[in-house]
């Protein structure tokens, strides 16, 4: 899917009317308008709190597991254990936009901290990816986050697919949810890995450190209370339910949105808003840690999460006034979009000559 045969052809900063802005002007424009409304201030308290509160909550999900003992009710904390390190994980994310404090340096740490002491992975892999989706979203070459990861967002990947890995992508779509129960340990692995490599990395050895106490008393402690069955189910839980939870709240916020050629210029404001999606619905917020507000969020990278609501009826505003299409959906609707997405790009690994309906009459 690409933006210029979805949406027709690309807009660019000059305006067609030679009375009217280029889209450049215009988003100068709706960056002032919310500033004047005070949503680009910090809300650090904001934070603070919601921080306090996930500290109390793991106290208790800690306490539990102390009490509960030697039951498989331990796999309900370590459920528990998942989702709030998710929680954890959207901080860490906030963290790294400049969303919490004022001070970089005090982002910068506070990310770090709770990227590899409490969540375990890298927060210097996660800048250097996500900052290059956040300039680039859904740009072929350009935005890691389409990029071949099992599982493929482009039939260009699709068609290389050999063996096993060609039937999962054939059937990637039905198989993308079963598939996040794995993704809790890819992305320890991938972030892990990264600290490893020769090229440079700010607060590389403060990482590692740090992501080793981490990994050996967590595992240490799972290993020492409870029986060996029971730890590797424990830890089986807890990744998969922070796999799953992590892919289905980023998920829906650009895959299945029009991709844009490598070689295409498009203007900031455009490229944000056609490239994503906003999840509506009561709970959404909490749920999703402020990305249901994703065209906002990537229009304003820095503003804090509890502005984004109000951002985003002055976006929607500007977006009509200026006629680019603003996209808005429900959650589970945004789910079965992107798997009916991931199913059309996986057709591209399927033999041309294959009969889909023969097949099913030789399975009989």
């Amino acid at each position: 899917m690409t933006l210029s045969s979805t949406l027709g052809p690309l807009r660019s900063t000059e305006p067609k009317d030679p009375n009217r802005k280029p889209l450049t002007s215009s988003y100068a424009a709706l960056m002032k308008a919310v500033t004047q409304a005070g949503l680009m201030r910090k809300r650090p308290a904001f934070y603070i709190t919601l921080f306090v509160g996930l500290s109390l909550a793991l106290g208790g999900l800690i306490t539990g597991f102390v009490l509960i003992g030697d039951s498989w009710f331990q796999l309900l904390i370590a459920a528990g254990l998942g989702i709030l390190l998710t929680q954890f994980a959207f901080i860490t994310h906030e963290a790294s936009h400049r969303q919490v404090f004022a001070s970089g340096k005090l982002n910068d740490w506070s990310g770090r901290i709770l990227a590899t002491a409490v969540v375990g992975i890298s927060y210097a892999w996660w800048m250097n990816k996500h900052t290059k989706h956040h300039i680039n979203p859904n740009t072929v070459g350009k935005d890691p986050d389409i990029e071949w990861d099992t599982v493929s967002f482009q039939e260009v990947d699709a068609v290389k697919q050999k063996g096993f890995l060609r039937w999962i992508t054939q059937r990637q779509g039905y198989l993308f949810f079963p598939l996040l129960t794995l993704e809790g340990i890819n992305l320890h692995f991938r972030s892990i890995l990264t600290l490893f490599q020769k090229e440079r990395l700010e607060g590389r050895a403060v990482e590692l450190t740090l992501i080793a106490l981490r990994l050996s008393a967590y595992v240490a402690v799972i290993f020492l209370f409870l029986p060996l069955g029971m730890a590797f189910a424990f830890l089986g839980v807890q990744l998969a339910v922070f796999g799953v939870y992590m892919g289905a709240s980023f998920a829906p916020n650009h895959k299945g949105m029009p991709m844009i050629p490598k070689e295409n210029r498009v203007d900031f404001m455009t490229k944000q808003v056609l490239t994503s999606r906003n999840i509506k619905g009561a709970g959404a917020t909490a749920f999703m840690g402020g990305l249901n507000y994703q065209i906002e969020h990537h229009l304003f990278p820095s503003m804090a999460r509890p502005h984004l609501r109000k951002a985003r009826l002055i976006v929607k505003q500007h977006c009509a006034t200026e006629g680019v299409p603003y996209t808005e959906t429900t959650l589970m609707r945004s789910y079965g979009i992107v798997i009916a997405y991931l199913n059309k790009v996986g057709l591209a690994a399927r033999d041309p000559f294959d009969c889909p309906e023969a097949d099913r009459m030789r399975r009989r």
